[in-house]
């Protein structure tokens, strides 16, 4: 993907998988705001909101945590975790930050760089000790892979 310096709404939408319904709520909720906001026009209409790559890539990471069964809820205590706990986005956790977000698609862990895992759901104050799981852990930035669904069956008479 080759970086702007602004994604419309429609491009954000197209590469996330979102809607733009689901964009305004989060935008609404300050959990991913645009950069540049919607606003009113002298047409009477309004204009696109514009979101920057690092909002773009924030947005993958929610849209596959959604995709994941993680609810709003969780999602906005994950980023008061990060900002209050750890000083970050979103974005700087995920791509090339101090910590590495792993998720066993029920809870989130926090790996910092000296190697302490935190479960950021939880308890992000309370280091965890861990034996070996790490294997079953996927790194949150790791999108790339779709889960294909199974065909529904049909039942047999």
């Amino acid at each position: 993907m080759r970086l702007k310096k602004h994604y419309s709404s429609r491009e954000v939408a197209a590469l996330t998988g979102l809607s733009a319904r689901q964009m305004r709520w989060w935008d609404a909720h300050r959990m991913v705001t645009a950069l540049i906001p919607s606003h009113r026009t002298e047409a009477g209409g309004f204009t696109e909101r514009r979101y920057s790559p690092m909002d773009v890539y924030e947005l993958l990471a929610l849209a596959e945590l959604q995709r994941r069964g993680f609810s709003a809820r969780t999602i906005r205590r994950l980023l008061d975790v990060l900002r209050d706990r750890f000083q970050l986005r979103l974005y700087e956790a995920i791509w090339g930050g101090s910590l590495t977000l792993l998720t066993d698609d029920h809870e989130i862990y926090a790996r910092t760089a000296r190697g302490e895992f935190f479960n950021l759901l939880r308890d992000p104050e309370q280091p965890l000790l861990v034996l070996g799981v790490e294997r079953d852990l996927q790194e949150l930035n790791e999108r790339g892979r779709k889960r294909k669904r199974a065909p529904k069956r049909r039942p047999t008479a």
